[in-house]
Formats: C-alpha cells, sequence, structure tokens
C-alpha cells in the first residue's frame, strides 16, 4: 500500500482552502494545504464582508474584535436616481447584525495562520501541475506539484503527494479541475470586478456605501451597466473603491477606466484622486452561481470559487466560498470515516446535495435577476423607483445580501424565504 501524505490533500490556501482545512484539522484529520503563493498576498477583493460572512468566521472559531484589527459596519448605504438612504443589516437568528471590513491580503492571512494553528499543514510557494489517477477507477488519488520562487518560476524538482480525498480550492482558473474536464459552464453569469486603495478621510466610515448607478458614457443620461460601485472605509486611513458588474462577453468596456471616471465625479474632499491612489487599478473575474458543476466527481471536491460559489446578486464570494469549504469538510470527515468504498462516495456525494439544498434555489433567482438587469431599462426603472421606497429596499437588501431569516413573522423575510424555497435548485 503507498503511503498517504495526508488524509486531506488542498489545493489553494484561499478562504475556501482554508476554512476547510481548520474544520477537518478539528476533526482530528491530517491536512495538507498546497498553495502556489506566499502570504501575505494581493486579491481583488472589496474588502467588505457582511453578517454571512462574519457567521461563518464565527463557525471558525476566528477573533473578530477590533482590537484583533477588523472594522465593524452597520449596513448598506444605497446611493442612485437621487436618493441616498441606509439600510442596517437585519437581524437575524443566529447571524450577527454587523459587517467586518479588513484587506483582503490581512484577511487571508488570518485563515492560513487559524488553519495552522488548528493543525493544518499549509506549504506556500508549491504548485500543483496535476492530478495522480487511479489507473483501476480514474479516481484521482493525489496532485503532483513543484516548488516556485516568489515569482510563480520554478525553484525545485517535481514531487507527488498522496491522499484519500483531493480537495480542489485553487480559484477561478480552476486548474486541477480543468485537468478532471471540468470546464466552466457557459449558461451561468460572470462578473468582473476592479478596485483600487486611497489614502481617504472617509477610512473609518462604519457603512458599506453602494452607488447603484454605473454608466458606461461620462454623460449623465448614457446607459446604465449592470452592476455598481462600492466605497468601503478600511479604518488604515484608506478606502477601498471599486465597481463589479456583469461581463456581457463584449469586451467592449475599459472597466479600469472606467473606475477612473466613475471616481472623478466624487466630491474632492474625499481625494479619491490619482495623487492619493495606493496602488494600481486591479481586476478579478467573478464566477458566479455554481458555474463549475458538479462540485463532486472521481474523488475531486470543487470549493469556493473554482465551483462558481459567488453570489450573482452582488458578486459576494467570500461568505459562500466559507460556506462551501464547511460543509465539504464534514462530508470529507464521513468519507475518512466510511468503512467501505461505497459508504465512502455516499458521504463525498452528500456535499453537491448539500450546496445544492442551501444555495441552488437561490442562485437560480440570481440568474433570473442577472438576466433582467443586463437591460438598461430595466436598471433605469429600478434605480428610480425603487430606492425612493424604504420598505421595498429592506426587502431588497435582504435579499440581494441573502439574509432572510426563516423563523421571522417578518413579511419581507417571509417574502425572500418563499421566493428561494418556490425556486428549482439546478
Amino acid at each position: 500500500m503507498e503511503t498517504q501524505d495526508a488524509d486531506v490533500l488542498v489545493v489553494g490556501a484561499g478562504p475556501a482552502g482554508a476554512t476547510l482545512a481548520r474544520h477537518l484539522a478539528d476533526a482530528g484529520r491530517r491536512v495538507l494545504v498546497l498553495e502556489k503563493s506566499s502570504f501575505p498576498r494581493e486579491k481583488v477583493c472589496g474588502d467588505g464582508l457582511t453578517p454571512r460572512a462574519v457567521h461563518e468566521l464565527d463557525q471558525l472559531g476566528l477573533r473578530t474584535g477590533t482590537s484583533e484589527g477588523w472594522i465593524r459596519n452597520q449596513g448598506l448605504r444605497l446611493l442612485g436616481g437621487g436618493v441616498r438612504m441606509q439600510v442596517p443589516w437585519p437581524e437575524i437568528t443566529d447571524f450577527p447584525s454587523y459587517g467586518l471590513v479588513a484587506t483582503r491580503s490581512s484577511f487571508d492571512q488570518a485563515l492560513v495562520e487559524h488553519a495552522r494553528a488548528g493543525g493544518a499543514t499549509v506549504a506556500e510557494r508549491t504548485s500543483v501541475t496535476g492530478p495522480v489517477l487511479d489507473e483501476r477507477t480514474g479516481h484521482v488519488v493525489g496532485v503532483t506539484a513543484r516548488p516556485v520562487d516568489e515569482k510563480g518560476r520554478k525553484a525545485g524538482d517535481a514531487r507527488t503527494y498522496r491522499a484519500p480525498v483531493v480537495v480542489a480550492a485553487d480559484g477561478v482558473g480552476g486548474r486541477l479541475a480543468l485537468s478532471m474536464g471540468l470546464a466552466k459552464r457557459d449558461d451561468r453569469p460572470l462578473g468582473i470586478a476592479v478596485r483600487t486603495y486611497f489614502t481617504s478621510p472617509r477610512h473609518d466610515d462604519d457603512w458599506m456605501e453602494a452607488w447603484m448607478e454605473l454608466r458606461e458614457a461620462d454623460s449623465s443620461a448614457g446607459p446604465l451597466l449592470p452592476g455598481y460601485g462600492w466605497v468601503f472605509g478600511v479604518g488604515d486611513g484608506t478606502s477601498n473603491v471599486g465597481l463589479g458588474v456583469l461581463d456581457p462577453g463584449s469586451g467592449d468596456v475599459d472597466y479600469r477606466d472606467l473606475l477612473r471616471r466613475w471616481v472623478s465625479g466624487m466630491p474632492p474632499e474625499w481625494r479619491f484622486r490619482e495623487e492619493d491612489q495606493v496602488g494600481p487599478i486591479r481586476g478579478a473575474a467573478l464566477p458566479m452561481a455554481f458555474n463549475r458543476t458538479p462540485h463532486y466527481t472521481r474523488g475531486l471536491v470543487l470549493i469556493g470559487d473554482c465551483g462558481g460559489m459567488v453570489n450573482p446578486f452582488n458578486g459576494e464570494g467570500i461568505a459562500y466560498a466559507m460556506q462551501s469549504g464547511r460543509l465539504a469538510a464534514r462530508a470529507v470527515d464521513d468519507a475518512l470515516a466510511a468503512t467501505d468504498e461505497r459508504a465512502r462516495e455516499r458521504a463525498l456525494q452528500s456535499y453537491p446535495a448539500a450546496v445544492r439544498a442551501d444555495l441552488g434555489g437561490y442562485y437560480t433567482l440570481g440568474r433570473v435577476f442577472v438576466s433582467l438587469i443586463g437591460h438598461p431599462e430595466v436598471m433605469r426603472v429600478a434605480t428610480r423607483f425603487g430606492l425612493p421606497r424604504p420598505g421595498l429596499m429592506k426587502l431588497v437588501v435582504k435579499l440581494l445580501a441573502n439574509l432572510a431569516d426563516p423563523t421571522s413573522k417578518d413579511a419581507t423575510d417571509r417574502v425572500v424565504v418563499a421566493l428561494k424555497r418556490l425556486a428549482p435548485a439546478s
């Protein structure tokens, strides 16, 4: 029998991979995480965490107090159609009523250190080059990998790592999944996010701010884009300023230039100027609504961006990456405890069933939402007539952020919960 390097191999140490690693380490499993970069590292993100993400951090046992450098926020400030409205995060059973802000650089490092503190082994600057397959079953039983330097160049000899279960948490590119024939689905939406930082007096704002009107042209009469801009105070003297837009696939929009033009219209006292910019404008794709499936096949488990876990309503990815890591950890732990191969497969198949049950109907609604806001006239009507109505916006925020309480008798909660239950979990 071949020697196993771990009970579980995890490819990628982002929020999904680090979350799964800590949960499995807490369960007493030997976990080896292979990460091609090193920490701290730069990642494109809005840096804002909704109560769903805070809930996952609580489940993980990670301390998120202000003394640890976390910045709390009260809710969403929405701007558009001449309206400025603040909607607090709702009170939900088992969920906190606040969000957090932390740079992705510090956030990812905190999660990795937490996984290590729990007993997981994290090998940085280790680039996975492909799967190792069992000749009899065709299942993944390990990976090949090689050490790389800080620029991703080969820095040593390749070697093979083996484990009974392999988890792909390698992000939107999904190289390991692609090597197994799992390409992204063309019937799922894809978003584009760009962001940068500015030294700004708005750095300590305790509301996450969303601007609901983005236009292709400089003119205020230009067509509305399906997306929003954000301003999130990071609390360290800087603000994270960016925008997220659904990608129409035409390639005609220069999103970095769009961000520059958008911030040029901001009040000068906010200092969103080139001379106050900290670092370049960076962009990334947002894989939405299960855009790569199945989430388990032939010994390989897909979590996070690799499995297209981003919320199509608002582009939020961290909460769902962590949730998928937690659900996958439960299934993997059960599989490792199984007494035969059939029971092991049943346990691993329970993971895609779990994420589909939790998120499938909601993501189906999200795809309908995406198809609607792709029409500029729908965006115009929604912005003009929706934002001035506080009761409606309370419902909209609960829907967009997936924060409805199934135990509540509040009408807005009941509507959102009913919609999620009625939508097919495809």
